[in-house]
């Protein structure tokens, strides 16, 4: 099985001390956001293929890469870098300390198991085309050599980020500036030698490749054995990612960027990061006796 480390919140950043705890306990728990059933997901190493750690900031978890070496699971990270600032990031440090963190982690790990992810790519009154184009080319040229991949989308206009984006003046830009916009970014990518991938978009599948997130083929480069997934029937029809288990929570990441649809607003965060344990066998979130808790069936 594939542990995905999450595309609800960032674990990384915030909750690796937890994480450490769950794959020594060998389970975690994980309550279903929509039904409120709890499954108990198995961890024992010799089950999960693959690890894949979403996130922006890193910094934390670079000391715990060693205990989950220890461990023998293989892993990769998704690394999300962006020019935006504090305006629509809130609460994360300047871009130039999130490239530093960048560079240590690839020295770790290798350049292979960093994929940088440039997203969502949006557009307002006060950013346009060319501000992507000059703040791209600035990323890309301080992580050549660094990644070999980057991955991007365009933002999907959620109701809960219309409303946090309220007062930016946001464009939904149609499918031709779209594609220029695409192009543009493949020509940078190629010139600093990063492989440019597009995530859930067929509007642009015959501009740029469509990648994946969770992907089965570097899964098997990392490990050196074939590893063949199903495409995962839970996310978006044209998302190519292959099946995993999210083991996040949603409304617990802290860093608070507007375009997010993982947190419904800054008040819940708080209220379930104020319940944050890294004992419990839930994230952000306590046993409370009167669950039906499901063993989750892996393989």
């Amino acid at each position: 099985m594939i542990i995905s480390a999450s595309r609800r919140t960032d674990i990384p950043a915030f909750y690796s001390e937890w994480l450490l705890n769950r794959l020594k306990e060998g389970y975690v728990l994980v309550r279903n956001p929509i039904n409120r059933l709890v499954s108990r997901i198995a961890l024992e190493h010799e089950l999960i293929d693959c690890m894949v750690f979403w996130t922006k900031n890193p910094l934390n978890m670079l000391q715990a890469l060693d205990t989950v070496d220890a461990f023998g699971i293989p892993y990769y990270f998704l690394f999300t870098v962006n020019p935006y600032g504090r305006e629509i990031e809130v609460h994360l440090p300047p871009v130039t300390e999130i490239i530093d963190t960048f560079l240590k982690l690839a020295n770790r790990v290798g350049k292979e198991r960093v994929i940088w992810r440039y997203d969502p790519i949006l557009l307002s009154r006060s950013i346009d085309p060319a501000y992507h184009y000059e703040r791209f080319e600035e990323i890309a040229e301080r992580l050549r050599g660094y990644t070999g991949k980057c991955i991007i989308s365009f933002l999907t206009l959620y109701k809960k980020c219309r409303r946090n984006l309220s007062g930016l003046g946001i464009i939904e830009p149609d499918d031709t500036t779209k594609k220029s916009i695409a192009q543009s970014l493949q020509t940078i990518a190629q010139h600093n030698n990063i492989d440019l991938a597009i995530c859930s978009d067929e509007t642009l599948a015959d501009i740029i490749p469509p990648g994946k997130c969770i992907d089965d083929a570097l899964i098997s480069r990392i490990t050196g054995r074939p590893f063949i997934g199903k495409k995962d029937k839970s996310q978006r029809p044209a998302c190519r990612c292959v099946e995993s288990i999210d083991i996040g929570a949603y409304n617990t990441c802290l860093h608070g960027c507007r375009y997010c649809y993982a947190n419904f607003d800054r008040k819940s965060v708080e209220r379930n990061y104020a319940r944050y344990d890294p004992e419990s066998p839930l994230l952000c979130d306590t046993v409370r006796g009167d669950e039906r808790i499901v063993e989750r069936k892996v393989k």
